[in-house]
């Protein structure tokens, strides 16, 4: 493009030094959009393009599967969810272990006083669990394994979508770059073009200085736009898990495969069968396993306990020990004032208060859905009409601008304006494209989007602290306010 622009700069200025009084009479039209009667070279017009990033890639492209594949391997969220299964597993396992036995000495007037008795021996106690509660325990801890495998479900799919939205990110970034440095160089062509038209009379200074403006203000952007594609691009290694991978070209299309989300369906979807519903449903089964075990406490456990003694003991006058004597003890605690009755009521408050958790979820999934929708529809509409409507009268536009130029009817400022006009629109497509992609992710994944967040453990899933267990979308930035704004 940039030799393109050059060359019709060159052949305006050629054009703009040989133009006389007499002409401009003769065409009726402001010394700016003067032409000189002679033949003029036909101009290729330049429309913006996708794609341009991954054709001048120095080294291979990193594709979506490979992004995806390394993350599966390096995110460090998913060994702790993994690890979090493990420890659950560990704990009901502990959860249904029988006590140990006690084997113990036991002695009684050792020294035998005057008569010489005392009694040495030793005994072995147990304890008798009682009621089931054992294996009441291992249902509650079951319950924890199973949110722990939620979870790590959940985390699967979190750094699944984090890592699609962090790669389109990139794409975008990259696509965004070069239409940017497009946008710049016309900005300079115009600059250069004012200033030929000041040296022949036909602009003013301030016409040059505006223009020099708006080219430095593209010159800006570019280069923001390149800090921009660094950091998405840093987004995206942290996401995967490897951090210290080189800036490199992403390689994928951003008008092909768009993610096709019906509305109402997603939202059913969301507040029906989103990770955070089932793990709401866990966690109430969870709180009615714990009711069953706290019933049960009342049940008293038997403490059994048997040894042998040596009584040291004479019998009656004859010199000799009475021996070995047998030890039994079965003890029973009578449940007369503790019968659990505070961690039973406790327990039937928790289970009513995991019934709200389920219906407050299915809400707030339904609030936080909807804004999605609504980004989503809207980033859709935007995309569909710039790519049918808009783009195409803009390039007709332009294209009609460039043939007006070549049979002398239009000036080259003019031509200049054409193309700096289809190119903002191009932007706006761009970031358009880039809120359909971003936003049908998000629903797609059940507005799971951040693969950094570290999985729950089953005691905290419904704690205000893990409120990502019911994400927040993120607020997707209008095209034109990401376009228009450096």
């Amino acid at each position: 493009m940039r030799t393109q622009v050059r060359r019709g700069t060159l052949m305006i200025a050629g054009v703009l030094a040989t133009a006389g009084a007499a002409r401009a009479q003769e065409m009726q039209m402001p010394k700016q959009e003067q032409h000189h009667q002679m033949e003029m070279p036909p101009v290729k017009p330049e429309y913006p393009r996708m794609g341009r990033a991954q054709e001048n890639a120095k080294g291979a492209l990193v594709t979506l599967e490979q992004a995806q594949k390394i993350a599966g391997e390096s995110n460090p969220t998913l060994r702790q969810a993994e690890a979090e299964i493990r420890a659950a597993k560990a704990r009901q396992q502990q959860a249904g272990l029988y006590p140990n036995p006690t084997v113990a000495y036991t002695g009684d007037e050792i020294r035998g006083g005057s008569v010489g008795g005392g009694k040495q021996g030793f005994f072995v106690q147990q304890t008798v669990v009682t009621g089931g509660k054992l294996g009441l325990s291992r249902g509650v801890f079951g319950k924890d394994v199973k949110l722990a495998e939620l979870e790590g479900e959940e985390q699967k799919m979190r750094v699944q979508s984090a890592v699609k939205m962090a790669f389109l990110r990139v794409l975008a970034a990259q696509e965004l770059l070069y239409a940017r440095r497009d946008m710049s160089m016309i900005a300079q062509d115009a600059v250069e073009t004012r200033r030929r038209l000041l040296n022949t009379g036909q602009a003013d200074e301030t016409e040059v200085l505006e223009a020099e403006v708006e080219s430095q203000r593209m010159r800006m952007t570019a280069r923001m736009q390149e800090n921009t594609l660094r950091e998405e691009w840093r987004s995206l290694t942290a996401v995967i898990g490897q951090p210290d991978l080189p800036l490199t070209t992403v390689g994928g299309d951003l008008e092909k495969g768009w993610p096709e989300v019906n509305e109402e369906e997603a939202m059913e979807a969301i507040a029906k069968e989103s990770p955070a519903v089932r793990i709401a449903d866990a966690a109430e089964a969870r709180a009615q396993a714990v009711l069953a075990r706290a019933k049960r406490e009342s049940i008293p456990d038997i403490q059994l306990r048997g040894g042998m003694e040596y009584n040291n003991e004479l019998l009656g006058s004859a010199p000799i020990a009475k021996g070995w004597e047998g030890i039994a003890e079965v003890t029973v605690q009578i449940p007369l004032f503790n019968r659990n009755q505070g961690n039973v009521t406790a327990a039937r408050n928790d289970i009513d208060r995991a019934g709200q958790e389920k219906k407050r979820i299915a809400l707030t999934l339904r609030e936080r859905a909807a804004s999605a929708v609504d980004q989503y529809a809207n980033a859709r509409l935007m995309a569909v009409e710039y790519r049918d409507e808009v783009l195409p009268r803009a390039k007709k536009a332009y294209s009609l601008m460039m043939s007006k130029y070549g049979q002398m009817l239009a000036s080259y400022p003019r031509v200049l304006d054409a193309q700096r006009k289809l190119y903002e629109l191009q932007l706006d497509y761009i970031a358009a494209l880039e809120g359909v992609w971003t936003n049908g992710i998000a629903l797609e994944g059940y507005l799971l989007t951040d693969g950094l967040e570290a999985p729950a453990r089953p005691g905290e899933v419904d704690r205000p602290v893990r409120e990502t267990n019911v994400p927040m979308p993120e607020r997707t930035v209008s095209p034109r306010e990401s376009t228009r704004n450096p």
